[in-house]
């Protein structure tokens, strides 16, 4: 009894009329970033659970008030977490409440460079008020992110178009390209900024905004792509 017969696989290569290339091709991009990241942390301890409840209400208040004055230059906020933990004494049978922590974390993302540098330094004059970042990044849609795979695939076609030439043959067609990666760096703490924490005393001067220059992002490509070509003049 004759067997059906299996469809056939195309094979991984060419024929010497068609040869295959099979070639990879890369793309790394320095640009500016478009945005950066704050984290706030605001806290309050207080031995009655009302008071400081009241303290920490009143501080994430004007940590809002304050970010949301700077109207467009904020691109997102966000409340991270909120907690309030009572601290029991370290001795004694009974479990006895020494005090209360509490603590709100905000997310800030901003837009214009200009202003982070100045919210920055107001928010760390707020009481007991902590700020870690930033943390520059590329927005998802970046126009950097197209460029760098564009950038990718003209490589993949020269590197492919040398070959042929070196063979005395010119490319013929594109059978595939697969994208094999196109992403940035996380996005990293700028140097000498990478967490700071301001808790309030006696009120004092304004401090000067602080003079925050941008991380430089970084943007991968890579490709790989199949092509045939002529016959080869051997």
């Amino acid at each position: 009894m004759t067997q059906p017969t299996q469809p056939t696989q195309p094979l991984p290569y060419g024929t010497p009329d068609t040869p295959r290339l099979a070639v990879r091709g890369e793309a790394r991009l320095e640009v500016d970033p478009e945005t950066a990241h704050i984290t706030v942390t605001v806290s309050a301890r207080g031995t009655d659970r009302k008071t400081a409840l009241a303290d920490l209400t009143r501080r994430n208040e004007h940590a809002l008030t304050l970010i949301k004055s700077y109207g467009d230059a904020i691109e997102k906020l966000e409340t991270g977490s909120f907690t309030l933990t009572p601290q029991l004494t370290d001795k004694g049978r009974h479990e006895r409440i020494r005090a209360y922590h509490g603590r709100v974390t905000l997310t800030a993302t901003l837009n214009d460079f200009t202003a982070l540098g100045e919210l920055t330094t107001r928010l760390a004059d707020l009481e007991l008020t902590r700020i870690d970042g930033p943390w520059w990044a590329l927005r998802p849609d970046s126009p950097a992110h197209r460029a760098a795979r564009t950038q990718a695939v003209h490589e993949a076609v020269q590197r492919a178009r040398e070959y042929a030439e070196a063979l005395g043959a010119r490319l013929d067609a594109v059978l595939e390209i697969a994208d094999v990666g196109a992403d940035t760096t996380t996005p990293m703490p700028a140097p000498g900024m990478r967490s700071f924490a301001a808790y309030g005393g006696a009120a004092q001067e304004s401090a000067p905004a602080l003079d925050l220059e941008p991380q430089r992002q970084t943007v991968y490509a890579n490709v790989n792509a199949r092509f045939t070509m002529t016959r080869p003049a051997l």
